[in-house]
């Protein structure tokens, strides 16, 4: 098929990525191509030059000094997004039918979903997210534009007071996040930014007795250096930003993965990718992760109570490795949500609903 993929204006689909979405992207693209489809990436400026990107024409708008004066002026970031989208639909709008069978809308901006019903082809729009106001509102205002799918159970009932979803669960790439020996110490990856709470991560590490590794982007620096830099010590180390090779290779190489999130986490990709190395993963249940980790795979706490985390990673760091990567291969790989994806396109194309 001709799949159109919309992903982020914000942040490009490359490695090192900046969250999950990033990342889900980047290797649903790949595995479609894999399968000799004709992917077409609309993604922010920097994005991995293999998956043959258009990028986003995401150019700072410069308000008049009239403009500027209004009180209720937006910032310029989310003008530039929004004329990003806006010029992308108009054109699926006249010519998308002519190169393409489906769209696959991955973002999270509001204009794909408000402006679905403008196109000819099919749309499909995967929720990542728990509504939102701006997303909520387009779906509302456009609820059969698309066919919409969800990353989770949790998140399709989240959203089922305005429409039906097809949960289809994120996947991980199990021949890329490979079996590892495990260790001694913990090891936690994300944003470092309040909702994803990595300092409770290093406090409920530090009462279990157990080393804790930190990696990922520095996205709020204010919690970062309040919150996590004066935590740090011997046995709590942040290591950066990392690539997914030295991603994969540090969680094989922990007792127990942790995570940490202070919201209703819409599915957790970090916990897949863990599953799939062989660690274990001691989470907070909160939004899908009661789903996607299940007793052989770990331990869940109570959300926030970091005794109730210490107690979940000495119980997690016990599970047996083989089981728990069998359990990820099973029901979180790549093959299985892309063969999801395709049977979704294809319902699509032929006028079904998602």
């Amino acid at each position: 098929m001709r799949v159109c993929l919309i992903a982020s204006s914000r942040f490009p689909i490359r490695e090192p990525f900046a969250g999950g979405l990033e990342a889900l992207t980047h290797v649903l693209a790949r595995e479609l191509m894999r399968r000799g489809h004709q992917v077409s990436v609309f993604a922010a400026p920097g994005s991995d030059p293999r998956l043959g990107v258009t990028e986003l024409p995401v150019a700072a708008h410069r308000p008049s000094e009239a403009g500027r004066a209004d009180v209720g002026a937006t910032p310029e970031a989310w003008l530039a997004d929004h004329h990003a989208y806006l010029g992308l639909m108009l054109d699926l709008a006249r010519t998308g039918h002519e190169r393409f069978d489906v769209v696959h809308n991955n973002s999270l901006h509001y204009l794909p979903v408000a402006m679905a019903e403008t196109l000819s082809i099919p749309v499909v729009t995967t929720l990542h997210t728990p509504p939102v106001p701006w997303l909520e509102s387009a779906v509302a205002l456009s609820p059969r534009g698309s066919g919409f799918t969800a990353v989770s159970r949790f998140t399709a009932r989240a959203w089922s007071h305005l429409v039906d979803c097809t949960p289809i669960l994120n996947g991980v790439d199990t021949d890329a996040w490979v079996a590892g020996p495990g260790g001694r110490n913990a090891f936690w990856s994300g944003r470092l930014v309040p909702e994803k709470a990595p300092h409770e991560a290093i406090d409920a590490a530090r009462m279990a007795g157990l080393g804790l590794l930190l990696a990922g982007p520095v996205l709020d620096r204010a919690y970062f250096d309040s919150e996590v830099v004066p935590r740090l010590g011997p046995d709590a180390e942040y290591v950066g930003h990392l690539h997914h090779d030295e991603l994969g290779r540090l969680l094989g190489s922990a007792a127990v993965a942790v995570v940490t999130p202070a919201w209703d986490e819409p599915y957790g990709l970090v916990c897949s990718e863990a599953m799939a190395c062989g660690t274990p993963v001691a989470a907070y249940a909160r939004g899908a992760l009661g789903e996607i980790l299940t007793p052989e795979a770990g331990e869940l706490a109570r959300p926030g109570d970091v005794a109730d985390l210490a107690r979940a990673l000495r119980v997690a760091s016990t599970r047996d490795r083989a089981l728990v990567r069998r359990h990820a291969v099973e029901h979180h790989s790549l093959a299985g949500m892309v063969d999801a994806y395709e049977r979704c396109y294809a319902r699509s194309a032929s006028g079904l609903a998602a």
